[in-house]
C-alpha cells in the first residue's frame, strides 16, 4: 500500500516559537485559524501527535464541527479520523483525554515499550511496535496498510523534526501569529537536524494568505530547489 500524504501543521509566533505548555498557555492562533485547522482535520484520514504533546496539553484531538463530522460519515468515512501517537518508552497515561474521545486510536512504540503500553492501553488503542527504535518510514507503511491516505501531524517539535529531516513530509502549514514570545527556552517548531538539501534548498511556496491577523504559509518541501 502507498504511504500517506504527510502534512505538518503548526502555529508559531513571529520569533518562531510554538504554543507553550504552561498553565497560562499562550494560544497563537485566532478563532478563524482554529476553524481552518478543524477543516484540515476533517479532510485527513489520521491525526498524529507525539507523547510529549499528549502529556503537556492533554488534548482530545477531535473534529469539532458536527457538520464536518456528518460530511465525513456521508462520504463513507468514520466521524473522526484515526488518532495516532508515538511513545518510544511506552510511558503513556491511559487516563489522558486522547484515549477517551473520538474514534479509533493507534499507538506506535518500540520493542522495549510495547509490553508496557499494551498492558496500559488494553481496550483503548491498537499498540504497534516499530522495532528497536521508532522507524517513521515503517510507521507510514503501517498507516498506509490501514487505508490512511492523508496524515495530519500536529507536533510536537521532535515529531515534526523527524518527519521533515527524514524527507517524509509532503506539505507544511505554517500559521504565523502577530506575537513575539521572546523567551529563550520557549519551544520551537523544529529542532536542530540534518535536513534534505540543507540551508541551500528553498521549499516551494504553494500559498500565502491572511486569516484574520494570522498569516498562513503552505510549503511543499519535496518540491524545493537549490538557492
Amino acid at each position: 500500500m502507498p504511504r500517506p500524504y504527510v502534512l505538518l501543521s503548526v502555529a508559531t509566533s513571529v520569533d518562531g516559537h510554538i504554543d507553550d505548555t504552561s498553565a497560562d498557555r499562550l494560544l497563537l492562533s485566532n478563532s478563524e485559524d482554529f476553524d481552518r485547522v478543524d477543516q484540515v482535520r476533517a479532510e485527513s484520514d489520521a491525526i498524529l501527535i507525539g507523547a510529549g504533546t499528549m502529556r503537556a496539553d492533554n488534548p482530545r484531538l477531535l473534529v469539532n464541527s458536527e457538520e464536518r463530522r456528518a460530511l465525513r460519515v456521508a462520504a463513507g468515512k468514520p466521524a473522526y479520523p484515526l488518532k495516532v501517537t508515538i511513545s518510544a518508552s511506552g510511558d503513556l497515561d491511559p487516563g489522558l483525554k486522547f484515549w477517551h474521545h473520538g474514534g479509533e486510536k493507534v499507538a506506535y512504540t518500540t520493542d522495549a515499550g510495547v509490553e508496557k503500553l499494551r498492558e496500559r492501553l488494553t481496550g483503548l488503542a491498537d499498540v504497534v511496535t516499530l522495532g528497536p527504535s521508532i522507524d517513521f518510514a515503517a510507521l507510514l507503511d503501517d498507516l498506509g496498510g490501514r487505508g490512511v491516505e492523508r496524515l495530519m501531524v500536529e507536533g510536537g517539535g521532535q515529531i515534526h523534526t523527524a518527519f521533515l529531516s527524514q524527507g517524509l513530509a509532503d506539505e507544511i502549514h505554517l500559521a504565523i501569529a502577530p506575537l513575539v514570545v521572546g523567551e529563550a527556552d520557549a519551544p520551537r517548531f523544529l529542532h536542530p537536524a540534518s535536513y534534505p538539501g540543507g540551508s541551500t534548498r528553498r521549499m516551494h511556496l504553494a500559498e500565502a494568505r491572511t486569516i484574520g491577523d494570522v498569516v498562513l504559509l503552505r510549503y511543499l518541501p519535496k518540491q524545493g530547489s537549490p538557492a
